[in-house]
């Protein structure tokens, strides 16, 4: 018998859930176009050979959703940090005194090479500022703890070139877990803290014990079903509820930066999102929550009025924090 059927449930009749009305056309289109879930099939954990398949399968998908390009106007060049791989995107106009440290999603084992440079371009023109993107090592040849290695030493090598209130931590889903992991070492270690955080729909706690794994499964159209397989590879026999492997059961009264958390009502890794907001406010943390209506993980992706709405609320976060810091 397993854990959840030994734990009191609520037991609820099969139904079929509409697209909300209350959504933008284009957010309605996403959501009706989505195909009924199927589920993801990992391979078993000992074998690295179908994984590296498998994760190469994906990013080719990943690579052709994200637009596969860097736009023509960000200026990419690439720097080695303690063996991993920095990309440093500037759109065209950026301010100097000013850096972005994007961590890319992709469950802890997909996203880095090409589909790094290109998701995290992106960021670059939404926040309007040099960005460097981490192409930390992942799975199943560098778990736990090499990809937040990888990120803390590019924290370092930022702060060598710039100062805290210069710089900003952020990134999406996995990317989520990495830079509030990161930003928990390099406060542990004595680093000096960035002047602000962004974490969207971040995959902070790989327990997977927050109820929207449970309310939200068959309903978020991008994530599709359990990670575990991908949390447990990651982890590589780690405690999942240390607080470097799952960010979430951290304490941040020792200190953390100001944050802007999204996600949405139909994101599986909508209770990561939320119980980090209001942990981080408990600790007395300012951090501002932003949810989408009727938004799956990575919102609409990119589609919507709604993820430009969010977009200007971004912008308007990070302009805030590097003008504090000016």
């Amino acid at each position: 018998m397993t854990d959840t059927e030994t734990r009191p449930a609520v037991r609820l009749p099969a139904r079929e859930i509409p697209v909300p009305t209350s959504i933008s056309p284009e957010a309605q289109a996403l959501l009706a176009a989505a195909q009924p879930p199927a589920g993801s099939q990992y391979p078993p954990l000992d074998d690295a050979a179908a994984w590296r398949a498998m994760i190469a399968e994906r990013d080719t998908a990943l690579l052709a959703m994200t637009g596969s390009v860097v736009p023509d106007d960000v200026d990419v060049t690439e720097r080695a940090v303690d063996g991993a791989r920095v990309y440093v995107l500037t759109p065209q106009g950026a301010p100097d005194g000013r850096v972005y440290l994007d961590v890319h999603g992709g469950a802890l084992i997909l996203g880095g090479g090409e589909v790094c440079k290109v998701m995290c371009s992106r960021t670059a023109v939404t926040v309007g500022a040099r960005v460097w993107a981490v192409d930390y090592r992942m799975p199943p040849d560098h778990p736990y703890p090499t990809p937040l290695d990888d990120c803390v030493a590019a924290y370092r090598a930022l702060l060598a070139e710039y100062r805290p209130e210069q710089i900003i931590v952020g990134g999406a889903s996995a990317g989520g877990n990495l830079a509030a992991a990161l930003l928990l070492r390099a406060r542990d270690e004595g680093l000096p803290l960035p002047v602000a955080a962004v974490l969207q729909t971040p995959e902070v706690d790989l327990t997977e014990s927050g109820d929207s794994f449970q309310t939200n499964l068959g309903l978020d159209p991008m994530l599709t079903s359990s990670l575990m397989p991908a949390n447990l590879l990651y982890a590589a026999g780690h405690d999942l509820t240390d607080p470097y492997v799952s960010p979430l059961f951290g304490d941040f009264t020792k200190g953390f930066p100001a944050t802007f958390l999204t996600t949405g009502t139909r994101d599986l890794f909508l209770s990561n999102t939320v119980r980090m907001h209001r942990a981080l406010r408990a600790a007395g943390i300012p951090a501002d929550l932003h949810v989408l209506e009727a938004a799956g993980h990575g919102g609409f992706l990119g589609t919507a009025p709604e993820d430009r709405e969010i977009n200007r609320e971004l912008r308007r976060f990070v302009e805030a924090h590097w003008s504090k810091g000016a």
